[in-house]
């Protein structure tokens, strides 16, 4: 494994590939520094997702979005809580405005997400027999997938459904679906949405399987024992989605993603990035050595996946380090501002854009195992 100064050492060189600035160290030391221009072809869709106030009110991150998303997903907006605030009452206004927003400068918009074990109003809790809720998770999915037929091409269908690990291994996450459902509720999710727009990619949502820590392999085994037991039993499960909300304080498990991701491409499923961000709370308080680091993680985290398969879409979860959830839950004890996001608060570039934007323009495997 390697060290801390390691990980800013090959960060820095790292960097220095990407933008063609002078690193300070020596080849030896440097990490993957000898890019190739890539080849001729489509660019792979970036996105990010869009919390509605900025939207709203900010011109200039509205023209950041214009200038480099081809994808949006609403943060919110499309969850339980923010869409059924009561039993009965349906609000799209913030989708909506994405959507407008989205179509009206060429943007396509991502739907995120239809099951969740989080996000659930306080009305769900009167929620008392299996067939209550089934027929409230069909009402909703039904509802809205029927709304944005044909607009909404890509749905994260069921969101986090692998729990934390307990012991040497992970399950079922918890919710009020396994409850009353168990695990046949993703079953019904994905007939349900499948059944509505027939032309929509439907996508299983996960995070935390690519790191070396603890937790990452066990939830990756758990993954991907689900998406063959969903498969096996004719579940129209068409994607997995990978998270990558990277803990910055453990290197990436190349080997093990890449394997997992090879799996995933073998199963004939189309595998997406879809809220890549990396948690610096933990990291270095020195904005050009955090950089470095987050710059890192991210290479290392799509290169496993580009090696193995060229992803459908890069997402991260936010694109400027001006709005993003991550203080919400992982702030810095030293107070400074984190930085987990491609564009610093201030809207300008960071070294991790260079590393999205040089996967963005693949346009095959990185062969680099």
């Amino acid at each position: 494994m390697l060290s801390r100064r390691q990980a800013i050492t090959r960060g820095a060189s790292l960097i220095a590939a990407l933008t063609g600035s002078a690193s300070g160290f020596s080849d030896a030391e440097a990490g993957p520094n000898n890019i190739a221009a890539p080849g001729p072809g489509r660019r792979i869709p970036y996105g990010t997702c869009v919390p509605w106030g900025p939207l709203e009110k900010d011109p200039d991150f509205r023209g950041l979005l214009k200038t480099h998303c081809q994808q949006l997903t609403p943060e919110g907006g499309l969850i339980w809580i923010d869409l059924r605030p009561t039993r009965d009452q349906f609000n799209f206004d913030f989708p909506d405005a994405v959507l407008a927003f989205a179509e009206a400068n060429g943007i396509t918009m991502r739907g995120h997400t239809l099951a969740w074990y989080g996000g659930m109003p306080t009305w769900t809790k009167e929620i008392s027999s299996a067939a209550e809720a089934e027929r409230e998770l069909a009402t909703h999915i039904e509802r809205v997938v029927a709304r944005y037929r044909g607009k909404i091409k890509t749905w994260h269908v069921v969101n986090e459904p692998i729990d934390e690990v307990k012991g040497k291994a992970a399950g079922l996450r918890p919710s009020i679906w396994l409850q009353y459902l168990g695990d046949r509720y993703i079953d019904t999710a994905f007939r349900l949405a499948h059944q509505v727009d027939p032309s929509a990619e439907l996508l299983l949502n996960e995070y935390n399987i690519e790191s070396t820590d603890q937790s990452s392999a066990p939830r990756r085994q758990a993954l991907l024992t689900l998406v063959r037991e969903l498969l096996a039993r004719g579940v129209p499960v068409h994607g997995v989605g990978l998270q990558g909300h990277i803990p910055g304080k453990y290197q990436i498990d190349g080997d093990g993603l890449h394997n997992f991701v090879s799996e995933i491409r073998s199963l004939g499923l189309s595998v997406h990035v879809t809220e890549l961000d990396v948690i610096d709370d933990d990291l270095p308080g020195p904005p050009s050595v955090r950089d470095a680091i987050v710059a890192s993680r991210a290479y290392d985290f799509l290169d496993a996946i580009f090696a193995a398969e060229r992803p459908s879409a890069v997402i991260t979860w936010g694109i400027t380090d001006r709005y993003t959830w991550v203080p919400t839950w992982h702030k810095r004890r030293d107070g400074l501002i984190n930085r987990p996001l491609p564009f610093d608060e201030y809207y300008r570039p960071k070294p991790m854009w260079s590393v999205v934007d040089y996967f963005c323009q693949k346009t095959g495997l990185a062969a680099s195992r």
